[in-house]
This record gives C-alpha cells, structure tokens and sequence, in this order.
C-alpha cells in the first residue's frame, strides 16, 4: 500500500489571505457596538441632542388639554424666548382625551415655532390620594394608543409619562411602578427621551426619588430616563434647593425643575435660588404655567388671560428677570441643522433714554440685523462690571421700572437670532433717575436662617408702614463684623468693606401701603456674626425689629 506524503507547508502569502478572510467574516457577522442616537439621548447625566449638543430646558407649562383652543399661545410663549414647552394632555381618565390627531396638532405647533415638546399625562397626578387619579401604567397605555403621532420625533418630543404620579399616600410604590411604565413603553418600542415625575404631588418630600433614581434609570434598556422634580412650598429655601439638585449632578443623574412658582398655597419657594442654582449647574426648568389657573392659585398665571402682553409679576420674573429665560434659553440645535446656525447678529445701536422719572426710564436703540433674522433683545444693567438681566423686548424699545431714585444706572443691550446666538454687547447709556419721596415710614426685619463655619444665610423682610405705595427703593447698611454677601436674591446688591447697597428688583420694586417684600441672601461671617442694628431705605431710616 503506498503511503501519500505529508502536504506541503502552507506559503505565507496563503495563510495571510486566509487570515483576513476570517477577519472580514467576523467584521460583516459583529453587529456595532452601539447604534447612532435615535434623538433626543442622555449621556455622563446630561440631556443631549442627536447631534450631541448639550440641551438645557427654559420654558413653561401650558394646560393644552383644558384650554384646547389656546394653541396660539405656544407661539408667545416662544416669543418670550422659551426653548421648550411642557404641555398638559389627558388620557380621558380625567379630562377629555387628546387623541393621536390633536398630539400630532400639538407636535406640529412646537416644531412650527421651534420648540422642544414635553408631553405628560395629567391624569395621575397624586394617585393614591386624589380621587379620580390613574396610575402610571394606565398613562403608558395611553403613550402606546397614540405612539403613531409620535413615531419618529425623538428629535423634537420627551415623553413625561404621569403628572405628580403620587400624591403622600402609599407613594413608595412610585420606584416599581416607574420601572414598569419605562419598560412598558420601551418594549411598545418607544426610542423617546421619558421623563419621570417624583411622588409626593411631586415634591419628594420624602426623598423617594432622589434616594431611587439610579435604580430606576438603570431599569431603562436605553438608559435614557430623566428626572422632573417640582418645586413649590418644600423647597423655601436655598440650603434644600441647593442640595437637592446637587445630589443628582454629583450622581450623574440628569434632572429638571418639571414645575415651579413663585408662591404656593403650601408655601413659599424660593423661585431666585431655583433660578440661580439651575443656571449655574446647567440644569432645565419650566415653570408653571402660561395661563389659566384657577382654584385659588390663579397668581401662578405668567400672562393674565392668555394676552401675552400682560405680563404678572411671576411672568416678568421669569421672563425677564435675573437667571430667566430671555437671558439664558438658547434654542435646541435641532432648528438650525443640528448647530449650523452660529453666527451672532450685529451689536445693537447704542440706546438713548427718554421719560425718566424718578422709578422709570424708556430707552430705544437701532435695530440689529442677522441672515435668518433678530428675534428679540435683552437689556442689561451695568454695575461695577457685572452685568444683570433687567428685560426683554422684540422691539427696539422698552420701558424699564422698579429703578431706584436718584441713581446712576448704566444699561446696554444685546440681540438674539432664532438658533439663540447672542450679539456683541451695544454701547452703553447712563440713565440717573430724579430723587423720589422718601417712604413715611419703613420698618425692616432682620433674622439668621442658618449658617455654617464661616458661613451664614439670611433673610430681610422690608415693611412699608406709610400710608401710600413706595415706587423703586433703595436699602442701605453696615454689616458690624466685616460680613460680606456671596449671593442675593429679590435685589441687586453692592457692597463697598461693611457697606451694603441693596436696589429693588423689577419684582419687588413696589410696596404697597402696609405691604412688605422679602429679601433673602448668603454672606460670609466670622463667629460672633453680629446683626446690622440700622437700615435706611431712600435715605429714610428705619425701624428695626
């Protein structure tokens, strides 16, 4: 029998080819590893656009599915400079249903006026307590009978799936109960960014959300969850504002302000430190709400009747006041092709003042100009090198009050385009406002909220005890003990060693006879921190209690 000889050794050029075919099979079989973002995507616990773009929401509630014929207000709304709307809808539990055509209605409107849509389910709100409320995954069935109107706007739409989904009863089921409806709606094969509200009629004052949320992001298959918290009577001061946000930057968990006000029937929130804490971390808010309130919190109303050119004074503030959306919404990139849009408008023309009073001045500049158009300005008063948001126009005019009597004020203006570039800043005009009558009589309060090594927060409350209105103030004192303030909220401070220059905000520049404004501040201490004994408002002392 003859034996065959063993084969030859391969040549190496046949064993290269050989191991690059193996190498291109496994390439065409390897899936990637992960898809391109659908939309809308969370990401290191910031809320991205498709294209990456770092979003930040500034914008407001609008009760669609109780005043169905105010669609034009999603158009003021977006004048007033918002990026983002969040608008009410109902399941029918409740309320009247929004079926897909009138969702679809709505998502057109947004995207005609470049906004971001939020979409919630009101019907849950406090589940468990409130009768008549559904649970969340009765609102996710609602998502799925209505998923064709929001097929394929991820870039444009944020699923929020329930409103306040529990009230304070039984409300630690809000962690399964959450997982659940997330998972619902991602087996239904929704790619949507979901925002989730916190229990507690939103509030978690309980801290069920807070102390949950990492669990519950990672039960999303997308890992594409946010976090609404809302923020009315729990949140009255800046030590609990303050940590709460915090904990979830510092946990890498993306959160928003869903909802908030300036009063509220439980309490007081502290709306300048929300204000001030979400600018500084970057972080969304949307503030409730546009118009229609009633039941006793019909002060929550920014607009008084739907007429965008009343504004209340809930909607000056956070239209137009320090930290609002006029100064710091910037519009989603989604509109100027994914952030094509970057070049500036030109400076505005230096203003000129007109009518000055003692409390007011008119100021008007030349318009400015931009290829896709100036869609409004901002006016910033200058002090001491500091620049602070006074209003917004989408006119080359406006009448800025609330000034301080007898004063030096420094304001210029800068303009805005559609995709949210700001211009350079215009010259700058000094308006010194006519000595105005002193009060009859001012009465201050004075207390120490909290403090901490080297460290205190406290609160002025400013009394009118005279017999008619006190138009734009000025407060003054001296600190005894070298403290200085770090942050101020209801005025604009200065502070020269011991000497405390406080003017009024647009909001709080008017006392009425026997009424009062709040001041609230942070400030350094050494560790006597000895209070003020002496205040004078215009020039005028006043009582100290």
């Amino acid at each position: 029998m003859r034996v065959r000889p063993p084969p030859p050794p391969p040549r190496l050029a046949t064993v290269a080819a050989t191991l690059l075919a193996l190498f291109l099979s496994f390439l065409v079989l390897t899936p990637p590893a992960q898809a391109a973002p659908t939309g809308f995507r969370v990401q290191n616990g910031r809320l991205l656009e498709a294209g990456g773009n770092d979003f930040v929401m500034r914008g407001v509630n609008h009760a669609h599915t109780w005043f169905p014929d105010r669609i034009s207000s999603l158009a003021h709304i977006k004048a007033k400079g918002a990026n983002t709307v969040r608008v009410v809808l109902s399941n029918g539990d409740r309320w009247t249903r929004n079926d897909a055509a009138d969702v679809t209605n709505v998502i057109s409107q947004c995207k005609q006026n470049r906004l971001i849509c939020v979409l919630e389910v009101h019907d849950t709100t406090g589940y468990g307590e409130q009768s008549g409320a559904t649970t969340l995954s009765r609102a996710a069935d609602y998502w799925i009978s209505v998923q064709s109107a929001l097929a394929g706007q991820e870039d444009y739409v944020i699923v929020n799936i329930g409103n306040e989904p529990y009230g304070n009863t039984n409300y630690t089921a809000w962690t399964a109960d959450t997982k659940a409806a997330i998972q619902k709606l991602r087996n239904a094969g929704f790619d949507h960014t979901i925002m989730v509200d916190a229990p507690n009629w939103g509030q978690d004052w309980a801290f069920t959300m807070r102390d949950n949320a990492a669990s519950v992001f990672a039960a999303d298959p997308d890992a594409n969850t946010v976090f609404s918290i809302h923020m009315y009577g729990v949140f009255d001061t800046a030590a609990e504002i303050t940590d709460y946000l915090n904990r979830f930057v510092t946990a890498k968990l993306p959160i928003v302000v869903g909802e908030f006000g300036h009063d509220h029937s439980d309490g007081n929130p502290d709306e300048d430190t929300i204000l001030a804490v979400a600018q500084q971390l970057r972080l969304g808010y949307l503030g409730w709400s546009w118009s229609g309130n009633g039941g006793g919190v019909e002060y929550l109303d920014m607009v008084t009747n739907f007429d965008p050119n009343q504004l209340t004074s809930w909607g000056r503030r956070l239209f137009n006041g320090v930290n609002g959306i006029a100064a710091t919404a910037k519009e989603a990139a989604v509109y100027s092709g994914n952030g094509g849009d970057t070049t500036p408008p030109t400076a505005p023309g230096t203003p000129t003042a007109s009518g000055v009073t003692s409390s007011s001045a008119t100021l008007t500049w030349a318009a400015a100009s931009d290829a896709t158009g100036v869609t409004g300005y901002d006016v910033v008063r200058i002090s001491g090198g500091t620049e602070t948001a006074v209003t917004s126009s989408t006119r080359t005019t406006a009448t800025l009050t609330g000034l301080s009597p007898a004063t030096a004020h420094t304001f210029a203006v800068y303009a805005r385009d559609a995709a949210g570039n700001r211009s350079p800043r215009s010259g700058t005009v000094t308006v010194t406002t006519s000595p105005g009558g002193s009060p009859s009589a001012c009465g201050v309060g004075y207390r120490v909220t909290g403090s901490w090594q080297g460290g205190f927060q406290g609160e002025i409350v400013l009394r009118n005890t005279g017999t008619s209105a006190i138009n734009g103030w000025t407060l003054r004192w001296t600190f005894p003990d070298s403290q200085r303030i770090t942050n101020l909220w209801g005025g604009t401070a200065s502070q020269s060693g011991s000497e405390v220059s406080v003017a009024a905000a647009s909001y709080t520049a008017t006392i009425p006879a026997s009424g009062s404004v709040t001041l609230g501040f942070t400030a350094t201490r050494s560790a006597a921190n000895p209070s003020p004994t002496a205040f004078t408002l215009n020039g005028a002392d006043c009582s100290v209690s």
